[in-house]
């Protein structure tokens, strides 16, 4: 009873903090629930979740569900969340942020929230016209010329969500220690009626930020090549459309047909269960619609725009969804082909053919940890892409992913390959050739007890397996060793034999363990055919081993 009593006087303290009538009754109508309503027991769970901490800043900056309480996306947090930023801002001679925003609900909302604090606090506010893509507030960071950015989306996350996403003024998302320093003047903030704010005064950009982007994202393809491709695309309800259709006019090409019922940006994401393009039936209208039209490439954005996710016609007759390696690994052998000279990059977790690619070519490559926070801090960085669908084409221009270059460049090269009478499969089978299959997969086990995950990993760094897959393990590296190349992460890279690799961590956003698979087959006597079904049959027997392992 004491621990309820506490509970209810902690939510009407945040009642009474809160500047947003439309949370303050939601909270008010769930606090008179707990108390005396009969549904009692279940408002008493959803209140003691909401007040169960706070929402955690951390390298992805804030991220959970719209709705009242500190562990929901709501004013309340976000203006804490700017206010903290503000002064960290301010500690390190900064004095200029702009700030972004999507369609998500209460993006807007939140964006002149962020604004409205930064100018109280003696930091300059500019804030995007409309809402846009995240690779135009990242762009926008660099080319304006700002200590920060603050792009207010969720990217593919759940309907219900909604997040805050902070980036450092060399244009890259912040990472460790920064994330902390952060985290720790939001904590400092005693209280959001503490917390200065002012009406107006900050800067609304207009579209010559746009213009510029889009002029760049244009100019990165080369200016003399085939343009003749027939294309279906779809935002899935997203901010990227109006975008994508621009540049790819711009750069030559005929607009790709949108999918209609999802070409408008939507807060509730009506026609699918979950707004990420890697997700089973995410791309289903626009693999009908590309069927009904025969088109030559089907092209999707997440919610946000900086994912890319691509279907070809598959040689039997069905549409095929491009993994995002193999994306990965024909966006960096086109710049690699196109004499783009620096340091090419990609996740632990994704495919080791790129690092193959770039030797053949001469150009340094190196692997980091998961995330663009990472692939973004490598020195030297051309090109870098993570097995997620994130692909960093121009990181002078873009220091992030961003969808729509990475369209853009696919759509190059598939115009290239059409006008030699190929495909962009035919190109995967070029490399392939040149060196080896690469088949890569994930096994992931969710846990209803995160204890789990930590018994999981004690287990595997202690008695590691000798066999998996028919394949000698030859050495388990323990990433969280300090004295790695890699900054220390948890997870473990088995090392197999014949090039395989299995690598073990737990999620960062979900009670998971996730593995990710690679297995490498050399082509023998031209036949591809045969070398991947070989890598499919070793993946499976990988694949099973592994999820034993888990169990």
């Amino acid at each position: 009873m004491d621990q309820m009593r506490d509970l209810l006087q902690r939510a009407r303290e945040w009642i009474a903090d809160d500047p947003d009538p439309g949370t303050r009754a939601e909270l008010a109508t769930l606090v008179d629930r707990a108390q005396d309503g009969v549904d009692a027991e279940q408002a008493r769970a959803d209140l003691a979740d909401r007040f169960a901490g706070t929402l955690e800043f951390g390298t992805a900056g804030l991220r959970g569900e719209v709705g009242a309480g500190p562990r929901r996306m709501n004013r309340a947090v976000v203006i804490r969340a700017a206010a903290g930023l503000a002064r960290w801002i301010r500690a390190h001679e900064g004095g200029a942020i702009v700030v972004g925003f999507d369609a998500r609900r209460m993006s807007d909302v939140f964006a002149r929230d962020t604004c409205a604090v930064m100018e109280a606090a003696g930091v300059e506010a500019m804030v995007l016209p409309r809402p846009l893509p995240t690779p135009v507030l990242a762009f926008a960071l660099r080319y304006l010329g700002a200590d920060a950015g603050v792009m207010v989306t969720a990217s593919h996350n759940p309907p219900q969500d909604n997040g805050y996403k902070v980036y450092l003024g060399d244009g890259a998302q912040i990472a460790s220690p920064t994330d902390e320093q952060i985290a720790a003047e939001i904590a400092a903030v005693p209280s959001v009626a503490a917390v200065p704010r002012v009406d107006d005064g900050w800067v609304t950009l207009d579209d010559s930020v746009v213009e510029a982007y889009l002029d760049r994202a244009a100019g990165i393809l080369a200016l003399d090549g085939p343009r003749d491709l027939s294309v279906v695309y779809t935002p899935l309800h997203g901010v990227g459309r109006d975008l994508l259709l621009e540049a790819f006019t711009r750069a030559g090409f005929d607009a790709p047909l949108v999918v209609a019922t999802q070409g408008d940006p939507d807060p509730l994401f009506p026609t699918v269960t979950f707004p990420n393009p890697e997700e089973p039936g995410a791309l289903d209208a626009a693999l009908d619609l590309a069927g009904e039209h025969g088109v030559d490439l089907v092209l999707a954005n997440d919610p946000d725009a900086d994912r890319c996710a691509v279907a070809v016609p598959g040689r039997d007759g069905r549409w095929r969804m491009l993994t995002g390696d193999e994306v990965g690994v024909l966006l960096g052998w086109h710049l690699l082909r196109r004499g783009a000279r620096g340091t090419f990059a990609n996740s632990i977790v994704s495919s080791s053919m790129l690092g193959r690619i770039c030797a053949a070519h001469g150009q340094p490559h190196t692997e980091t940890l998961t995330g663009f926070k990472w692939i973004t801090r490598a020195p030297g960085l051309r090109y870098g892409y993570e097995e997620a669908l994130g692909y960093c084409c121009d990181p002078d221009g873009v220091k992030d992913k961003d969808g729509v270059t990475a369209a853009l460049l696919v759509a190059e090269i598939a115009a290239e390959q059409k006008a030699a009478g190929r495909t962009l499969l035919d190109a995967l089978d070029d490399l392939a050739r040149e060196h080896g299959v690469h088949a890569t997969g994930q096994v992931s086990v969710r846990v209803e007890d995160l204890a789990r995950i930590t018994d999981t990993m004690a287990r595997l760094r202690s008695s590691p397996p000798t066999i998996l897959g028919g394949r000698d393990v030859l050495a388990v590296d323990d990433l969280l060793r300090p004295d790695g190349p890699l900054p220390p992460t948890d997870g473990l890279r088995l090392r197999l034999a014949d090039r395989a690799r299995v690598i073990v961590r737990p999620s960062g956003t979900e009670p998971k363990v996730k593995c990710y698979l690679e297995v490498v087959q050399p082509v023998t006597g031209d036949d591809v055919m045969a070398a991947r079904s070989r890598a499919e049959r070793t993946l499976d027997a990988l694949r099973e081993d592994v999820a034993g392992l888990l169990a």
